[in-house]
Formats: structure tokens, sequence, C-alpha cells
């Protein structure tokens, strides 16, 4: 069960507050940055909101000043005077916007990925549609484990990140039917050759790495998957990705939205 510092709903057409929804299951999208420090930044941020916005018009989700509203929400809700280590999540159906704070738990290295088949409901969008995926991450310590979601023997994604595969110096990827993450898109930058492929069940033994990369998880190394036996051989993209991400961490610059 997730527990929150802090949850609140608005009626988007005047942000009037009333009681907190978390929106799962709508028609919807939502977007999680990792909020850290005092005065606090955001990794990321603009890009966040800029695909969040992009994606709710996607999803015939459309409003004039539309990120002015978001900014507003957010700003309302946050503290310069606070110091955060958080994962803050902002929720948007056709009638209402959602925030929500949770403490950032940091993966271990012993990570485990539990098999599911299961395929997320239009993919492509950071969609609502989580009922299911929550059900399986609400029963696990998600510091220490995830689900690695399988459609017709080939995995996409997991309930909360992307995924990377390391074989022979080169990085892979899925090839498609499943949400590119911001995280995903700045290492996409950094390495230009990442390669997109199938990656079957079957062949995963062949890997030498599985990372998870995402707001929530930041860069987290799978040790085992235990329904096939595989195990990681070791930690060598692990550390490079890390590397850059911690980089990316101190460059970012503090929130520059709060007044207060």
């Amino acid at each position: 069960m997730v527990i929150y510092s802090l949850k609140r709903s608005y009626r988007l057409k005047n942000l009037k507050e009333i009681d907190f929804k978390d929106l799962w299951g709508d028609h919807g999208i939502f977007t999680t940055m990792w909020i850290y420090g005092k005065p606090p930044k955001i990794l990321f941020f603009d890009n966040h909101i800029s695909n969040l916005i992009k994606s709710l018009q996607k999803f015939g989700i459309k409003k004039k000043f539309l990120k002015t509203d978001i900014v507003n929400t957010i700003n309302k809700n946050l503290s310069k005077s606070t110091k955060y280590n958080h994962l803050l999540r902002i929720a948007l159906n056709k009638k209402i916007i959602s925030i929500s704070l949770r403490k950032r738990k940091l993966p271990k290295l012993d990570f485990d990925l539990k098999l599911v088949n299961l395929k997320r409901e239009k993919p492509k969008y950071k969609n609502l549609k989580y009922k299911k995926i929550l059900s399986y991450l609400s029963k696990m310590d998600n510091s220490k484990s995830d689900i690695a979601l399988i459609k017709n023997k080939k995995i996409l994604e997991t309930g909360t990140s992307n995924l990377l595969f390391i074989k022979n110096k080169k990085i892979f990827t899925p090839k498609k039917d499943y949400y590119e993450g911001i995280t995903y898109k700045f290492f996409k930058n950094k390495f230009k050759k990442i390669i997109k492929k199938d990656i079957f069940i079957k062949d995963l033994n062949n890997y030498d790495e599985i990372m998870l990369i995402g707001s929530g998880k930041g860069v987290a190394s799978v040790k085992t998957i235990k329904e096939i036996d595989w195990k990681r051989k070791n930690l060598k993209f692990f550390r490079l990705f890390s590397k850059y991400y911690t980089s990316e961490i101190k460059r970012c610059n503090k929130y520059k939205y709060l007044n207060s």
C-alpha cells in the first residue's frame, strides 16, 4: 500500500480543491518526477511537463493555460523550506488534476524481476490504466523487485520503468509496445547506439546485464530473474549509467517556479 506524504485533488476548470482521487483506471495521463533537496530540484522537470501536456492533448484533454495550471498546482503544495527526496505524481483526467508525494526508495543491488504476462493499454502513453500493475506492485518491496511485462513471449517494460539489456558491450531495448520515459530519453541522447530489437524470454540468458531506467528507480541493476534462473554477470554498464545519472542530478537547477 502506498503511503502518501501529500495527496490533493482540484477541479481542473477552476483549481478548487476537492476530496482526493488518485484517478487510477480513468481516461487520463500522469507523470512521476523525482523531487529532491532543499530548496527543491525536480529532475528533468520541463521535459516531464512538456511530455505530459502533449500526451493529454492526444487523449483529448485540452485547456487554455494548462501548463500554468499544472505549475500552480505544484507550487501551492511545495515549500522551499522542506527537504525532499520524494516522487511527485501529477495526474489528470478531463475534470480533475491530482497531486501526490511519496518517499522515494533507492533500489538495492539485489534487485529481482518477476515475469508477468501483461501489456499496458495504449502503452506508448503514461496513461492511468494501471490498476492491474498496481495490484502486483502493492505486494512487493519496490526497492528490491519489480514486474517485467511480457506479451507474446517478449519483454516490453516493467511496472515502473524502461528496460535496457547489455550483451557484448552493446545496449539493447525492446522494439515496441512500451512507453519511452523521460529518463530513458536522457540516456538515449547520451548513448546514440541503443539498438531496438525484440527481447524474447528464451534469449535472456545471453545478456550480461539488465537495467531499469526511470524517475522512481533512477538506474537499477537486476540481479536475478528467478523464474528462468537468470543471474547478472557484471555491473560494468550499470556503473557507467550511474555515473552519467549522478552528474545530471548534480547539474540540475533549483525548481525555478517556486516563490515561497
